[in-house]
C-alpha cells in the first residue's frame, strides 16, 4: 500500500518561506513521478509542481522562481520549498504521486488523475 504523509504547513506573513515534506512509503521514486496539488477554498486542484524519476521539473507559472521541488531519494521524501510567499498562495496543499504520467494542470478531485496522494496540509499566507 502506498502512502504518503505531509508535513511542514502553516501559517506565515506575506513574503516568508515555508518547506512541506511528504513522507512516501511502498513506493521508489524509480516507479513513479512526484508532485504537489494545491486547492485554495472554492477551487479546483491545481497542479503545483511535480518531479519525474530523472530529476526533471515543472512549476506551473504562478510558482516559478518562488518554488523548489527536490527529493530525498534515501529518505524517501519529497520537499516543496516555498519561498516570498503571496497571499494566493494559501492553499491545501497535496502531495501526490502517478506511475501513468498523468499529470493534468487542473482537476477536480485528486482522484480523477493520480494514482495515489496524502491528506494535504494547510498553508495560509496574510497580508
Amino acid at each position: 500500500e502506498v502512502q504518503l504523509v505531509e508535513s511542514g504547513g502553516g501559517s506565515v506573513q506575506a513574503g516568508g518561506s515555508l518547506r512541506l515534506s511528504c513522507i512516501v512509503a511502498g513506493l521508489t521514486f524509480g516507479d513513479a513521478d512526484m508532485g504537489w496539488y494545491r486547492q485554495a477554498p472554492g477551487n479546483e486542484c491545481d497542479l503545483v509542481s511535480k518531479i519525474s524519476s530523472t530529476s526533471s521539473t515543472y512549476y506551473a507559472d504562478s510558482v516559478k522562481g518562488r518554488f523548489t521541488i527536490s527529493q530525498d531519494n534515501a529518505k524517501n521524501t519529497v520537499y516543496l520549498e516555498m519561498n516570498s510567499l503571496k497571499p494566493e498562495d494559501t492553499a491545501v496543499y497535496y502531495c501526490a504521486a502517478s506511475w501513468t504520467g498523468s499529470w493534468p494542470p487542473r482537476v477536480r478531485i485528486l482522484a480523477d488523475a493520480l494514482d495515489a496522494w496524502g491528506q494535504g496540509v494547510l498553508v495560509t499566507v496574510s497580508p
